[in-house]
């Protein structure tokens, strides 16, 4: 059983972190969006994905499995294994929810992976790796017998919000998105705007304040350095862009997260 002490600020792992919830409620945030696995569903919250959790009263069942990239790329995978899986990209879906006929099989996983880990000094990864791909086979089952047509428009969005992962420290300009992905900036943001309900400039002012609030939260760096992570060489400006999304100065945030 899990239960939570304290809400987590603006957080990031280069692990995977795999929730399965067999009893309970668990909220999270994932970037900007709030999601709530109830019994029978799991919860991926991909590596370097920023995520935070405020709400601190649910209690739980169930699994964390936290796991890195690479043990994915060994003995019996690939790196080209990684696209098979949508819920291992930022752009993903992070939840599943399992069949009721699926259940007990991805009980046992779980319970088969921890006994690896809990039995045995060192885990043996090709267990381990064998493991995983079975899970992830079956949480990707009902995707698979029930495809579902992507539009252009969401072909484009998802590809734009990998790139805003990789590249936000650098690029802040829909001209350089665009650029990328072989459209026009028009074209871009009308499809992200369809698709996401909000604008690309959105999305990437979005993805600045999250990495600056993670970079306050989880380092000791000071607002310049901070600002020139996020790509704002002018630590005035990115202060002041800062207080405009958030309502606070970064100095402020820091203070109030110290606090907490």
């Amino acid at each position: 059983m899990m239960h939570l002490q304290y809400p987590v600020p603006p957080s990031k792992h280069l692990c995977h972190t795999l929730i399965y919830v067999e009893s309970g409620t668990h909220k999270m945030n994932l970037g900007f969006v709030e999601y709530e696995t109830v019994p029978n569903e799991i919860l991926m919250i991909p590596a370097g994905q920023v995520f935070s959790i405020e709400d601190i009263n649910n209690t739980y069942n169930g699994y964390i499995c936290q796991f890195h990239p690479d043990i994915l790329i060994g003995k019996y995978g690939c790196r080209e294994l990684l696209n098979d899986f949508d819920f291992l990209k930022i752009s993903g879906n992070p939840k599943t929810r399992l069949a009721t006929e699926d259940i007990a099989l991805v009980t046992t996983i779980f319970k088969r992976l921890q006994k690896e880990y809990t039995d045995t000094n060192t885990a043996n990864l090709n267990i381990v790796q064998t493991y995983l791909i079975a899970l992830f086979h079956e949480m990707n089952k009902k995707s698979v017998k029930s495809p579902k047509t992507i539009s252009a428009s969401e072909i484009i969005t998802n590809k734009f919000k990998e790139l805003i992962h990789i590249h936000i420290k650098t690029h802040h300009q829909v001209n350089h998105y665009a650029s990328l992905l072989s459209v026009t900036p028009n074209h871009l943001n009308k499809c992200v705007k369809n698709v996401t309900g909000k604008s690309a400039v959105k999305w990437i002012d979005e993805n600045i304040l999250l990495e600056a609030k993670y970079l306050l939260f989880q380092t000791t760096l000071s607002i310049n350095e901070i600002a020139a992570q996020v790509g704002h060489e002018d630590q005035s400006y990115f202060s002041r862009f800062f207080k405009k999304h958030e309502g606070i100065s970064p100095i402020q945030y820091r203070k109030m997260i110290d606090k907490s």
